[in-house]
């Protein structure tokens, strides 16, 4: 018979990602931080990439954690990344978290072409990117791995004033699949976490400062209150590790 506190510490086991490499894109945000200490937190190896200064990135970052400055939307940035992570910690990464995005806020009638651009660039083009470069160099190793991607709940439910965010969401959860169904038969695997509505960065300066954005979002949230930065976490955390 297995006890209730065995479970748990089956599960605990599980969990730990000791001897584990991971790389994620945009892990000096707010919420790439809470990623990036969660899984540092449960022994990985992290190798954040963002494109903050190194100065910049060490004043947020778990020190634990290697960081690479590179823009993960061009095949070199990515690259670098990759073989950053190579280099530290002497093997190529188990998960690629494909986390990197902004938010452009216009009305879709008056989005400015160059923001819609900045949208689709720093959302899918990015994640494609570099989830391309972590499959070629696991392909050419001859070994699996995990991609994570980021994708949000706008990919389903419009929200106003990021049509091109909510687009490039929506064609992440498409990438996805398709990274997930042609890449299994060389043991790769590819998810997606859709955060909902964060207390975190804009979201949450929105929430506290605009009462009609918060009077919106409480509508738009059954729960009536943000999703925290550290559910965020946790199911990276899962999916990243054995449990998944």
């Amino acid at each position: 018979m297995i006890t209730e506190q065995h479970a748990h510490d089956s599960d605990a086991g599980l969990l730990d990602l000791t001897g584990r490499v991971t790389v994620i894109s945009g892990g000096a945000g707010a919420i790439g931080q809470a990623i990036t200490d969660r899984l540092a937190a449960q022994g990985a190896s992290v190798m954040v990439n963002d494109l903050v200064t190194a100065e910049a990135a060490a004043a947020v970052l778990d020190p634990r954690c290697g960081y690479v400055q590179a823009d993960v939307s061009e095949p070199d940035g990515a690259h670098a990344t990759i073989t950053a992570a190579l280099q530290q910690f002497g093997r190529l990464p188990d998960v690629v978290c494909c986390h990197a995005g902004v938010v452009v806020d216009h009305p879709i009638h008056e989005m400015p072409l160059d923001e819609f651009d900045t949208a689709v660039r720093n959302n899918l083009r990015s994640a494609f990117v570099l989830a391309q470069a972590a499959t070629k160099a696991w392909i050419a190793a001859d070994r699996g791995g995990q991609l994570i991607f980021t994708t949000s709940w706008v990919q389903d439910v419009p929200w106003p004033g990021i049509a091109p965010y909510s687009a490039a969401k929506a064609a992440i959860k498409s990438l996805t699949r398709s990274y997930a169904r042609e890449l299994a038969p060389y043991g790769i695997r590819a998810n997606a976490i859709a955060p909902g509505i964060v207390g975190a960065g804009m979201a949450q300066r929105q929430w506290d400062a605009d009462p009609a954005y918060r009077a919106r979002a409480e509508r738009a949230i059954p729960l009536g209150a943000l999703q925290t930065v550290e559910s965020v976490a946790d199911a990276f955390l899962f999916l990243a590790s054995d449990l998944s």
